[in-house]
């Protein structure tokens, strides 16, 4: 198990971050990897696939150039860009590095990672946050004793279940439900979702892998972060209850939490 946290002060608000990574109870290897920069307002959750070490090394790649990127200043002599079009650039190029490794190297051939990030910015709360992500690790925000799953999962199975060709008990019984259809390093480009939304204080923000929500339910998910403030504890508290439930894969849990200064 790895753990980390982080905070950053601004004028109104404090983002305060905490993570937990764990291999699990089965896995021998953990193919998760996270990182985040509060100064800069980015985190990252990345869960790699790949035979032999390649979802490790598809999944840190991913994670470290997309904060390398967005914490790098930007060139005076060229038109500054948008967080969000800075954000989908930072994207694309984890996607390049990570598909060029792949296949400059045979034994990582087909790697690959979902990717889920969050920006709030260099200021929280002035401007709307910006999730963006690929593949089946999720985004979910607290807000008022409330979870919402902000983003939709690249899935076979959630895919189908939006068309209504799928029930949500057929897609936990299927075999294809660990089929993703979009991923970081696995085509020349990929194509990000991205939602904007504003913060509020209070808010708390969940990135994670799936190793999380196939162990513990949406439901178990609100309760943990409804029983207070601490990121700590709440990042602690979920990859605890995910191991307990089985362990079954790796699991990565990255807790956001808003509050006035």
């Amino acid at each position: 198990m790895y753990r980390d946290s982080g905070s950053i002060t601004h004028a109104m608000m404090t983002a305060t971050a905490a993570a937990r990574t764990s291999t699990g109870r089965v896995r021998s290897s953990n193919e998760d990897a996270f990182g985040y920069r509060p100064e800069r307002g980015i985190y990252v959750v990345c869960d790699g696939m790949g035979g032999a070490a390649g979802g490790e090394v598809a999944s840190r790649m991913a994670v470290d150039t997309v904060l390398q990127r967005m914490t790098a200043e930007e060139d005076g002599d060229v038109e500054p860009m948008s967080e969000r079009e800075r954000l989908h650039e930072a994207i694309a190029e984890a996607n390049r590095a990570v598909l060029e490794r792949a296949e400059g190297d045979a034994g990582l051939y087909g790697m690959g990672t979902t990717l889920v990030a969050l920006l709030l910015g260099t200021d929280a709360g002035a401007r709307p946050a910006l999730i963006a992500h690929a593949g089946d690790s999720r985004c979910y925000l607290m807000r008022a004793g409330k979870l919402s799953r902000i983003t939709q999962d690249h899935s076979l199975v959630d895919e189908q279940m939006r068309l209504g060709a799928m029930t949500a008990e057929e897609a936990e019984r299927s075999p294809f439900r660990s089929v993703i259809t979009r991923a970081i390093g696995t085509q020349k480009s990929v194509t990000e979702d991205a939602i904007e939304m504003e913060v509020e204080k209070g808010d708390v923000f969940l990135l994670c892998t799936d190793g999380l929500t196939r162990e513990v339910d949406e439901a178990g998910i609100a309760r943990i972060l409804g029983a207070g403030p601490d990121v700590e504890r709440a990042a602690q508290s979920l990859l605890d209850a995910a191991n307990e439930a089985g362990g079954r894969d790796n699991v990565t849990c990255l807790v956001v939490g808003i509050r006035q200064r």
